[in-house]
């Protein structure tokens, strides 16, 4: 874990409190806000609009099918399939965040989450990113390690320390109250950010937070995990100060789109069914390729990919920009542990994936390298 500064957290509790009462009540108590007023510069409480009620500028979906996020009736709505997410198109640091969301779902779980100081593009070998995650969940089973009611908590690399010790010494802050509404309703988060401190107020009242976060910048994202979710009023108060180092930053976007949508062979073709969309992954049955239907031209691609525990082969091979290259399994590795493998190519032509059979590949992205 990177060295941190001491922290002071009573003088951060003072000012989280001084920040709760300065900002008057949120707009959310009076019910959802007309379109007209999401489109204002800056409101009288210093808070902009993080989305404008009619479609998605300002997101980028960065890992999932076209029709994963989508707005309708002045909100934002993920069906949950694939899993994945939708990031702001710029960082944040310090900040007051308020949103409203509701799962729909009566009796199964629903799940879903607002990332905080996000990296722009997965973690290998997963559809979510390094960052902090303010869960947003109901019809969880009573466990001793979650809660449906506002967790905040580090993932994929992410380090946190949370506000009360978790009960299994995990990086989780548990709430202090149980205030979220369940299915059908909508419930209203605050989430106040300020030098790697979150505090968390679910319905109007501070329930959870966490300290020494690392990133302590970086993008807001939605969280597509498997349920539909809709979410409306997003709003933001940039706040003063924020000096966050480079080690406490997230990833900065480089400009890579994402080739796989994790649902569909969209934009790819092979023979019969040697290749299947599985839980986001790309799967091979054998050695036949998977090809994309569009060629590029000088580019950098990245992918994650693994083989079978028992594989009989340890390597494969990709093709880009007309130039093949072989892909292996390190010498102490094991097979079956995700990597990232990135190549740049000079030349044109489409991307091939000549596989082993069971070879699984996600999180495909590429970025051009022409002028």
């Amino acid at each position: 874990m990177p060295t941190q500064r001491i922290w002071c957290l009573a003088g951060l509790t003072a000012l989280t409190a001084w920040l709760a009462c300065a900002v008057p009540g949120p707009a959310w108590q009076g019910g959802a806000l007309p379109v007209a007023a999401t489109q204002r510069q800056t409101d009288s409480e210093g808070f902009v609009p993080l989305f404008n009620g009619q479609n998605l500028e300002g997101w980028v979906n960065v890992n999932c099918h076209p029709d994963t996020f989508y707005v309708k009736d002045g909100q934002i709505i993920t069906t949950g399939r694939p899993t994945g997410f939708l990031r702001t198109q710029r960082m944040y640091e310090n900040f007051i965040l308020e949103v409203e969301w509701m799962h729909v779902n009566k009796k199964e779980v629903a799940n879903s989450g607002i990332f905080v100081w996000a990296d722009p593009l997965p973690a290998v070998g997963t559809p979510y990113t390094r960052g902090i995650e303010v869960q947003v969940l109901i019809n969880y089973p009573k466990v001793d390690w979650a809660t449906n009611h506002g967790d905040v908590f580090a993932i994929h690399g992410a380090v946190c320390v949370p506000d009360r010790p978790h009960p299994r010494g995990y990086m989780r802050c548990l709430p202090s109250e149980e205030r979220v509404k369940g299915a059908g309703q909508w419930n209203h988060y605050r989430i106040v950010a300020i030098d790697g401190t979150i505090k968390l107020h679910v319905n109007g009242k501070e329930v959870s937070g966490v300290s020494r976060c690392v990133p302590r910048k970086g993008y807001l994202a939605l969280e597509s995990e498997g349920a539909p979710c809709h979410f409306k009023n997003l709003r933001i108060k940039e706040l003063p100060g924020g000096q966050a180092k480079p080690e406490e930053t997230a990833q900065t976007w480089q400009g890579h789109v994402s080739l796989f949508n994790g649902l569909t062979l969209d934009g790819w073709k092979t023979q019969g069914e040697a290749w299947k969309v599985s839980s986001e992954r790309l799967v091979a049955s054998g050695n036949t390729p998977l090809t994309s239907v569009k060629e590029y031209g000088p580019c950098e691609l990245l992918f994650d990919w693994r083989l079978p525990a028992r594989a009989e082969q340890s390597q494969w091979h990709v093709t880009a920009g007309g130039q093949r290259y072989t892909v292996a399994v390190p010498a102490e590795g094991k097979p079956e542990q995700w990597r990232r493998h990135t190549l740049r190519t000079t030349g044109t032509g489409a991307i091939i994936f000549t596989p082993v059979a069971g070879l699984e590949i996600m999180n495909v992205f590429l970025r051009s390298l022409q002028p």
